[in-house]
């Protein structure tokens, strides 16, 4: 029994194509197809409706009151999810089905791997997107400690046993492709070339991607706090030599008239450090702020294909 988890926003065009896709693909299988409309403002969860009422024995649909972001789709669907094998899918026809029958292969002729992450190639990018990917996942590995593959998305699938170790992660800002690298579980890594996009355009613009790359360093890592402390120190030290330096300056060659510019200078460096650091400071505690609120991770407003179909 396999389930696909499928996060949507905002892809109304895209919604008949894919099912068609998925089902043809999946036809030989036993296989559930779960839809979350993550707070779609188009004609996504009509669209989503019309394929349900074809297929109620294959789709299930979870619609969010807004939209809580793909890290909280994904773990909608993991919740809903009872099959052998789960797998994250797109919703935007980059990543061709045909890879989920590759992916469980490979499980079922494995029994000691746990995962299988598909990794993107990056041939249809920019060099300047290559490298500034690239060299994301390489700083998150270094900075937390656990293994990030570059390159490695969402588009993945796991066994049952991870889904429930990923469903008992009650974090709020959660960040899916560091909570795997962060559960140690055996992941197989292949390689694909995404599919170019059928209908409409990216919502993950390059904006939404610096933003995703801040959260995943801070949910992850105290090693910006720990740089803070390191500049702090440096800074604090220089500032001490250069003291030393301007007593025995003094008491050499005398008193000597400040420039107002180099104080300036100094004043708006510090003041600048300061101001960041404090901004840093200020992302952590905003982060433990919200996980002490305790709120949910999403909020259904309709199901459709569960036992609990509500309004």
């Amino acid at each position: 029994m396999l389930d696909v988890i499928i996060p949507t926003f905002n892809e109304e065009d895209n919604i008949e194509p894919l099912y068609k896709e998925l089902s043809n693909t999946l036809k030989d299988i036993k296989y559930n197809l779960i839809f979350i409309d993550d707070g779609s403002t188009d004609k996504t969860l009509s669209n989503l409706i019309k394929v349900y009422k074809k297929d109620t024995n294959h789709i299930k649909i979870i619609s969010f009151t807004r939209n809580f972001g793909k890290d909280a789709a994904i773990y909608a669907g993991l919740k809903e999810s009872t099959g052998k094998y789960i797998s994250i899918i797109d919703s935007d026809l980059q990543q061709h089905p045909k890879h989920i029958l590759e992916m469980i292969d490979f499980l079922n002729k494995n029994e000691d791997y746990d995962e299988v992450a598909m990794v993107n190639s990056y041939t249809n990018e920019s060099f300047i997107q290559k490298k500034m990917k690239k060299s994301f996942y390489k700083l998150m590995t270094r900075i937390t400690h656990y293994n990030f593959e570059v390159g490695a998305s969402d588009f993945r699938t796991i066994r049952n046993y991870v889904a429930k170790t990923l469903i008992d992660l009650k974090e709020t800002n959660r960040f899916t492709k560091g909570l795997f690298a962060w559960t140690g579980f055996n992941v197989k890594y292949l390689k694909y070339t995404p599919d170019k996009r059928l209908h409409g355009k990216s919502k993950f613009n390059f904006r939404k991607q610096i933003n995703y790359a801040i959260d995943g360093i801070l949910n992850f890592s105290t090693s910006p706090m720990k740089l803070a402390l390191y500049l702090g120190s440096t800074i604090s030290i220089f500032s001490f030599i250069y003291l030393v330096y301007l007593i025995i300056k003094t008491l050499i060659l005398g008193k000597d008239i400040p420039g107002f510019a180099s104080i300036m200078c100094v004043l708006l460096l510090l003041g600048g450090v300061i101001l960041t650091l404090l901004g840093l400071i200020g992302e952590y505690v905003a982060r433990i702020y919200m996980e002490t609120k305790q709120r949910p991770i999403y909020i259904s407003k309709i199901k459709f294909g569960f036992d609990d179909n509500i309004l």
